[in-house]
C-alpha cells in the first residue's frame, strides 16, 4: 500500500497533498461525523484524499478521488457485513481477504485497493454468500 505524505504529487490531476485538520474538508460536519482533531491527506487541486488512523497523521490508504472513494466505501459495507455474518474477528477477515486475493497480508486493505481489488472483493463476499445460503 503506498505511504501518502505531506506535499507528494496527486496520482489524479498532478496537484499538491497538503495534510489538512478534516474541519478544512467537513466544516461543521466534523463533530457529528466523529472527526474533530482528525487529519486529512488532500489534493489541493482536484479533492483526491486519504483520511488518517485516529489520532496520527498515518493515512488508512492512498488518495482516492470520489469515484474510488465511493467504490471503497461500498466494499467495507459488503466485507464487514460478511465477516461480522461468518462470526470471524476483524483480522481473521482481512487475513482470509489476503488469502483469497493472493496477497500479503500487509497489502490486503481495502483503503490501498483500486476499483478492479475492490469490485473483486464485493465478488468474494457475494459468492460466499450464496454458497453458505444453497
Amino acid at each position: 500500500m503506498q505511504c501518502v505524505k505531506d506535499n507528494e504529487i496527486c496520482r489524479y490531476c498532478g496537484g499538491v497533498i497538503k495534510l489538512v485538520p478534516a474541519r478544512a474538508v467537513y466544516g461543521e460536519s466534523t463533530k457529528r461525523l466523529g472527526m474533530t482533531g482528525q487529519h486529512i491527506y488532500q489534493c489541493q487541486n482536484c479533492n483526491a484524499r486519504v483520511g488518517c488512523h485516529k489520532g496520527t497523521t498515518r493515512p488508512l490508504g492512498n488518495v482516492a478521488n470520489e469515484v474510488l472513494r465511493l467504490k471503497r466505501m461500498e466494499t467495507h459495507r459488503v466485507f464487514d457485513a460478511c465477516w461480522r455474518r461468518r462470526h470471524m474477528s476483524r483480522t481473521e477477515a482481512y487475513r482470509w481477504l489476503a488469502q483469497e486475493l493472493h496477497l500479503p497480508e500487509g497489502r490486503a486493505h481495502i483503503g490501498g485497493f483500486e476499483m478492479d481489488q475492490c469490485q473483486k472483493v464485493i465478488e468474494l463476499c457475494e459468492t460466499y454468500e450464496n454458497e453458505e445460503a444453497a
